[in-house]
């Protein structure tokens, strides 16, 4: 067994073995509750539990991806006035793809067709807004590479989600736009904002009337 498979029960192995592409995984995120539970789910417990909000289902992804062959790499998009969005991302002919578990229709699964990860990142940017109709993405940081939390068993433990989100809090990011474009933008219309709320478990929305 490799480092990365032996972690896993003979029941978790069986559901892994199921997700053989990006999309099978992103399709297995789309079928689970969405938490709007202020916890952090390891992969492990994921599969346990049957739910996840963005941040474990990133991490979960990743977990899933490495066992397909591809690296276990997350990045954090950021907002204001709103919740910052976790992705799994991914590399494929070149090009920069992404899984993500959203309470947001249109913050989910990009093809691998993104030649930077900027371009990837801006593929979500008139999808991101939140109750008051403002687009609020505004910065990303580069992928980490969970492999370097694998002494604290990162797919198993649940304690060790606290050392990735901090990690996340604290590395460099980059900026989408200027302070003039900022000013420049306009808000979401009411049909796209309803269509990107399809199905979502408003008690886990961020409220920026409650700020």
């Amino acid at each position: 067994m490799t480092r990365q498979t032996a972690v896993w029960t003979v029941g978790e192995k069986k559901i892994l073995s199921q997700l053989k592409t990006p999309k099978k995984i992103q399709e297995f995120l789309d079928a689970l509750e969405y938490s709007a539970e202020s916890v952090y789910r390891s992969p492990r417990s994921v599969l346990r539990d049957g739910k996840a909000h963005c941040f474990d289902g990133a991490v979960f992804a990743a977990a899933a991806l490495r066992t397909i062959g591809y690296p276990p790499l997350i990045m954090d998009m950021q907002a204001v006035r709103d919740d910052d969005h976790v992705l799994a991302v991914f590399r494929k002919n070149g090009c920069w793809g992404s899984i993500a578990k959203s309470n947001f229709a249109g913050l989910r699964f990009r093809e691998p067709i993104h030649r930077t990860l900027r371009e990837l990142v801006l593929s979500y940017f008139e999808s991101y807004y939140n109750l008051n109709r403002e687009k609020t993405l505004r910065r990303f940081t580069q992928p980490q590479n969970l492999s370097a939390f694998d002494r604290y068993a990162w797919m198993t433990n649940d304690e060790a989600m606290d050392l990735i989100g901090e990690k996340l809090c604290v590395v460099k990011t980059q900026t989408l736009m200027t302070p003039a474009m900022i000013r420049g933008l306009h808000p979401v219309d009411q049909r796209a904002f309803d269509a990107g709320m399809l199905g979502a478990n408003m008690s886990g929305i961020y409220d920026p009337n409650k700020e």
